[in-house]
């Protein structure tokens, strides 16, 4: 599933390094968690300003402890592939993500984004590797659980819901996919440009569409965004970059059918949501889906 220029050599078995099951660990459940936390600091911080804030914040701590490092400051070339990327993958990914939360569940807005790495296999075929026989099969397998998603309540009653979620789920593969053919700064210097530039984008469209933070913060609330500023963006964030440098998009993308499964439970047994029988096997039609296309993409690697 991967550029046939980029791809890592199929001479070179991958080895799981301790850096790369690390970073592994952290989209995994990290990110499963920051589902719950972005619907519930909703109630106070609007989606654009929420996403936004975070990355700049997130940004601005990671470009001080590079320099107080001596790590020099990115080229402009480095500003400008880093900015693409991060208004893709922060302005259209996870702010798209936001938006959609405030019309369905935490853990329903998981299994959207589960599709992932099936917009991955349609954006690698049209730079040239198209998927194989056992990918499009995945693909089409993991539309048909996201139409049947769609006879969810929460999206029967919101369809908006489902059509921003899909579009966010394309932008992040498009970004995580792109950012293999820019040149971006290395390392963490990259990973804080395009927090600093998505999330000023997002900034910038909260203010221009009236968003407004609510006054008094839930008491909550300020741990819940400082976790998804540490946890969410620092660490998550970094480690998703470094695994798309690192290894092949087919398992750097993986983390997306075992967030909903996380999502889903802290959402049922904390955020008070509900999902149908139905729903359920949803979900198993898109995780199934995203597994076939995981492991059909490590055999063309």
């Amino acid at each position: 599933m991967t550029d046939s220029t980029l791809a890592l050599p199929a001479a070179a078995p991958l080895r799981l390094a301790p850096a790369i099951v690390l970073s592994l660990a952290a989209v995994y459940v990290i990110w499963g968690s920051t589902y719950l936390a972005m619907r519930l600091v909703l109630v106070d911080i609007p989606p654009f300003l929420q996403i936004g804030s975070r990355g700049m914040l997130a940004a601005v701590l990671l470009f001080a402890w590079l320099r107080w490092r001596g790590v020099p400051w990115p080229d402009r070339r480095g500003w400008r592939d880093a900015g693409i990327v991060g208004v893709l993958l922060l302005g259209g990914g996870t702010g798209g993500v936001a938006v959609a939360q405030q019309w369905v569940g935490s853990g329903l807005a998981a299994v959207v984004v589960a599709t992932v790495p099936l917009w991955a296999a349609l954006i690698n075929g049209c730079w040239g590797q198209w998927p194989r026989r056992a990918e499009w099969i995945g693909i089409g397998i993991g539309f048909l659980g996201v139409a049947l998603l769609a006879l969810e309540k929460d999206f029967r009653a919101e369809p908006r819901g489902a059509l921003v979620l899909l579009a966010a789920s394309a932008l992040w593969a498009y970004g995580s996919m792109l950012s293999r053919r820019l040149r971006l700064p290395p390392g963490a210097s990259g990973f804080a440009a395009e927090m600093l530039v998505g999330g000023g984008v997002l900034v910038l469209a909260g203010l221009v569409t009236g968003e407004r933070i609510g006054w008094p913060l839930h008491p909550a609330t300020p741990w819940l965004w400082g976790y998804l500023v540490v946890f969410g963006s620092i660490v998550g964030f970094s480690a998703y970059m470094y695994l798309v440098s690192r290894v092949r998009p087919a398992l750097a993308t993986s983390y997306a059918y075992v967030n909903p499964v996380i999502a889903v439970l802290l959402g049922v047994s904390f955020g008070g949501e509900s999902i149908s029988a139905g729903g359920y096997v949803a979900m198993a039609l898109v995780l199934a889906a995203v597994v076939l296309i995981t492991r059909a993409g490590e055999r063309q690697a």
